[in-house]
């Protein structure tokens, strides 16, 4: 096991790689250029998360900035007690070890959750899909170097080049300790993942997001809120997929008929039920199973229920647990909804699009999980840490 590195060793390789990234952004935008002309998928979400840019590239460098600035989240006390007999109990945070990072498409996640896993004090384990394995391997020999410069071992951040059988044989049996896995894709991944680890997998889940339109929603809020939710990225899992609108929702055609005009200039494909057919440029849903269904696509479904009690079932009984929303001038109404809707992020007359580590002030995250341990949600610095417990005598026995 690596020695514990200290937090001015941490910072000072984060701050390393920025200007790395900076002075090697020709080769990096090479390697992905030719990652994206050898994919050959029609995935459009796989292929958005595939490309980097300009801009990706400064959200790299920005978020590593950001870390260099936020506090060490590692030997932070969470409890003390002073036994009877003197021994000192204490609680403090400490990193898990080794972390395997496992992922699709997304070079930037080489970048922002390795680093955030690195500045938790943790080893790091990268193993990408193949179609990002060019801009992949820059980026570790980036982190090398950035190593390398502060005396540190290269150890530290590794990237695994295994095949899919290799990689199962590994998840079953280690050739090193591991202390966690994320999975960061597609529900096939994650599915692969639980299947096969041996130790703890923190489980970044499908989105599935609803948007409830209350009947005493805002239309014009709600509108703005749903084309936000939907369109400015659907390659996110806090896209939105689902809307319920409310029975007796005022002037609920005249809104339906705008929202689905709104949806209709940017491509979106609407479905609708049984309860909303009919609607122009609409087709109604062929199975119940559709409801289940994450997107990632210019897609969405719009539904009816009675009233709030249903909405709230019929979003626990089909959403990923990610984040669902609600549009209401009614506090009360709001409050009930997101008490009682069971999804890591919930919200009162906003968009889905703002679960994210950085929207939530977290400085990035590592991924957003739908699990309920050890965090729910955008897992950030400070939640990418175990605890040990330190007990201190004199010679006291029991």
């Amino acid at each position: 096991m690596n020695k514990q590195l200290n937090i001015a060793q941490r910072n000072a390789v984060l701050t390393s790689m920025i200007k790395i990234i900076e002075a090697n952004k020709d080769a990096l935008l090479a390697a992905n250029k030719t990652d994206l002309e050898n994919y050959s998928g029609d995935d459009i979400s796989m292929r958005d998360r595939l490309k980097v840019d300009a801009s990706k590239i400064a959200d790299m460098m920005r978020s590593l900035k950001e870390l260099t600035n936020e506090a060490d989240p590692l030997n932070i006390e969470r409890f003390n007690f002073t036994h009877e007999n003197g021994v000192q109990v204490s609680n403090r945070t400490a990193p898990f070890g080794t972390i395997l990072i496992i992922y699709e498409s997304r070079p930037d996640v080489t970048i922002e959750a390795a680093g955030i896993a690195f500045k938790s004090g943790n080893k790091i384990l990268l193993k990408g899909g193949k179609e990002s394995l060019n801009s992949n391997l820059v980026l570790v020999d980036l982190w090398h170097k950035a190593l390398q410069e502060n005396n540190c071992d290269t150890h530290w951040v590794s990237y695994l080049q295994f095949n899919r059988t290799q990689t199962q044989e590994f998840l079953e049996k280690p050739s090193e300790k591991l202390d966690l896995i994320v999975p960061r894709g597609g529900e096939q991944l994650i599915a692969f993942v639980k299947k096969h680890a041996t130790c703890p997998v923190i489980v970044s889940g499908r989105g599935n997001n609803f948007v409830y339109v209350a009947a005493e929603a805002d239309l014009q809020m709600a509108l703005d809120v749903i084309i936000n939710a939907k369109t400015t990225k659907i390659s996110a899992c806090n896209a939105l997929d689902k809307v319920l609108i409310a029975r007796d929702l005022p002037r609920k055609q005249e809104f339906l008929q705008q929202l689905t005009q709104e949806l209709k200039k940017r491509e979106v494909e609407i479905l609708t039920d049984s309860k909303l057919k009919g609607l122009d440029g609409t087709s109604e849903i062929e199975a119940e199973s559709v409801w289940h269904e994450e997107f990632l696509d210019y897609k969405i479904v719009l539904g009816q229920v009675p009233d709030l009690n249903e909405a709230i079932a019929f979003i626990n009984q089909y959403s990923g647990g990610h984040s669902a929303a609600i549009i209401t001038q009614n506090n009360e109404v709001a409050a009930n909804f997101m008490n009682n809707v069971d999804c890591a992020a919930v919200y009162h007359n906003a968009s889905t699009r703002f679960t994210d580590g950085g929207q939530f002030g977290l400085g990035g995250e590592l991924a957003i999980s739908t699990d309920k341990l050890h965090q729910r949600g955008p897992i950030g610095l400070q939640h990418l840490v175990t605890n040990k417990w330190y007990v201190k005598g004199n010679g006291q026995t029991r």
